[in-house]
This record gives C-alpha cells, structure tokens and sequence, in this order.
C-alpha cells in the first residue's frame, strides 16, 4: 500500500484470504499504527503508516556491526581450525589428530 487503498482492493490483492481475515488483518495493522484509516463514504481507505518501525530500524543498525564482528570471529576460528586440521592429517590416516595418530 504505496498510496491510500480501499479495503476492498487490500482484500482483492490477496484473494486466498477471506474479507473477514483481511479485515483482521487490517484491525490489528490499525491498532499497532503500521496503517491508518479513513473512512469515505461507505469504503474505509488504509494508508501504510511505516514510521513506528523506525525504532526497530534503529535497533538492527545498532546491532548490525556487532553482529558483524562477531560472525568475522567466528569465520577467523573456522578458519583456523580447518588449517589445523589439514596440518595434523596424514595421507594414510585422514581426519585424525595427533593425539590420535600418537596413541
């Protein structure tokens, strides 16, 4: 919903979904402010309202570069231990360690 849409086309755009669910939906978009509702004669017109996620948009940018970080660790120690693994291997002894080969 880029522009304001009456309900009934809302409830067309996804025709494997009754009316009634569809106004459901729309009830529970209206209450949380992701749409608003006008009513024009007898159609209520729902307009998306998207500025109550910014703060969610706020949170994930906050979170992205830590996140970031974290998944760089995680591939460095990936990484890591493949090297380690593909040192400790023999040709007649695959995919075991040292401690292994040793016992």
């Amino acid at each position: 919903m880029n522009r304001p849409t009456a309900a009934g086309v809302v409830a067309d755009a996804f025709g494997d979904i009754s009316r009634p669910a569809v106004s459901r939906h729309l009830r529970v978009l209206r209450e949380t402010g992701l749409v608003r509702a006008e009513t024009h004669g007898r159609l209520q017109v729902y307009t998306a309202t998207i500025s109550p996620l910014d703060e969610i948009t706020d949170w994930i940018d906050e979170l992205t570069p830590r996140i970031n970080d974290r998944l760089d660790a995680l591939e460095t120690e990936v990484y890591r231990t493949r090297r380690e693994r593909t040192a400790n291997e023999s040709p007649n002894q695959p995919n075991t360690t040292i401690e292994e080969r040793t016992a």
